[in-house]
């Protein structure tokens, strides 16, 4: 009898997405994979994972939504060592290098398989910028972007900038904002060498006076983002009806937000909403690069060989691309460019490009209390209860109160 290996999955675009390769694993490993499906939003999923992994009962294989949750899991004993079966696997010399250097930043272990890479960047109405006589070129720095974005406004009368804010949005004020902004700032990363976090540098200061100024200059709807589901409104409907003109966003934009697969899809999105890479504070341009949620075996797992055989099979082609046709994120193996079914996902194999400008942040314990901090601090700039100075304050004092003033740089 094969031995069967219980695989974690959540939404059901990713659920389908997992069916449609099944048959694919079970052939290339001869083990039985069961498919438990578990709560859809990503905070509810790992809310669930923690539970049953802290009580031993955890699912074999399960993904994590980003890198950044990775050491906080791995830290605290969840995640078997996989080093050995990811850079043994057939994938592993087809990684983009920016997926290797991801999958392996959390020190001296490689606890994830990279199937999926996570490309943001800015997303623009091409077409309504155009008609109102605004550049439409990559912008060069911080001040440049936001001089585009108030003439954007005083053009068409549109809010013209938005970049997530406030704690509804649970991690997207960092994931899909904050931490674009960082990279190009004086102060580039947050992790240190020591494991500390560096929350009181310049670099941090600098990003949140950028919000500061998007907020003063009222570039960005305010209510929705204090609302259950803050992109809901800004990004479903106010981006596709022309009245949201510049937003952070990701390949799957193409997709999922505004595509084939939306409800609401831009016609011919591919043509109307172009792409600019984030500017540097004072030059320079990167997009921002992550893991989409990686693959993990469980320390906890019920037959650890056969659920990290069936992981080396999740490094698959076939996977990543029903990923890809699903969800609308990037393949991390540089050969599954060329696959057919991928190439028919217009525009995405032409943002496989923009990987060489590839931007991303180291992380240490902790980070996930960052994610949050930076949630609550850009809330009390959206509400203005606080100056960049201030917003940056609530982020040391609520990291410190939560992990202790010697995590805290």
């Amino acid at each position: 009898m094969a031995e069967t290996v219980r695989i974690a999955e959540h939404r059901a675009a990713r659920i389908e997405a997992l069916k449609a390769v099944i048959p694919n694993i079970k052939q290339a490993t001869g083990v039985d994979v069961e498919i438990v499906e578990y709560p859809g939003p990503d905070r509810e999923y790992v809310s669930k994972l923690l539970t049953e992994l802290a009580a031993g009962t955890g699912p074999d294989i399960f993904s994590l939504p980003a890198i950044d949750q990775v050491v906080d899991f791995s830290t605290a004993g969840y995640l078997a060592d996989v080093t050995a079966e990811v850079t043994g696997s057939e994938a592993y010399p087809q990684f983009y290098q920016v997926a290797k250097d991801l999958a392996a930043s959390t020190g001296d272990k490689i606890y994830v398989m990279p199937t999926m890479l996570s490309v943001q960047q800015l997303y623009f109405r091409r077409d309504i910028l155009e008609k109102a006589g605004i550049s439409t070129e990559q912008p060069k720095t911080w001040a440049e972007l936001m001089q585009r974005a108030v003439d954007a406004k005083a053009k068409t009368g549109k809010f013209a900038l938005m970049l997530p804010m406030g704690v509804t949005w649970g991690g997207g004020p960092f994931i899909e904002g904050f931490r674009h902004l960082l990279v190009g700032s004086s102060t580039p990363q947050i992790a240190t060498d020591d494991g500390k976090l560096d929350l009181t540098s310049t670099g941090i200061r600098e990003v949140f006076g950028f919000y500061e100024e998007m907020v003063k200059n009222e570039l960005l709807p305010v209510d929705p983002l204090l609302g259950p589901e803050p992109w809901v409104i800004p990004k479903y409907q106010m981006f596709p009806a022309g009245d949201l003109l510049i937003t952070s966003c990701g390949s799957w934009c193409y997709i999922f937000d505004w595509g084939p697969k939306s409800k609401n899809p831009i016609p011919d999105v591919d043509k109307v909403v172009g792409t600019w890479a984030v500017p540097g504070k004072d030059g320079g341009e990167h997009v921002m690069v992550s893991l989409s949620h990686p693959w993990a075996v469980g320390t906890s797992a019920t037959n650890p060989e056969a659920a990290k055989k069936v992981l080396q099979a999740m490094g698959s082609i076939d996977l990543m691309v029903s990923y890809a046709v699903n969800e609308g994120n990037l393949p991390a193996r540089m050969d599954a460019r060329d696959n057919a079914e991928f190439q028919k996902l217009v525009p995405l194999p032409a943002l496989m490009d923009s990987l060489d400008k590839g931007a991303y942040l180291k992380t240490a314990p902790g980070f996930s209390t960052v994610i949050e901090g930076v949630g609550r601090a850009t809330e009390a700039l959206l509400l203005g209860q606080a100056d960049a100075e201030g917003a940056q304050k609530i982020l040391v004092d609520y990291v410190k109160s939560t992990l202790g003033d010697d995590q805290v740089k």
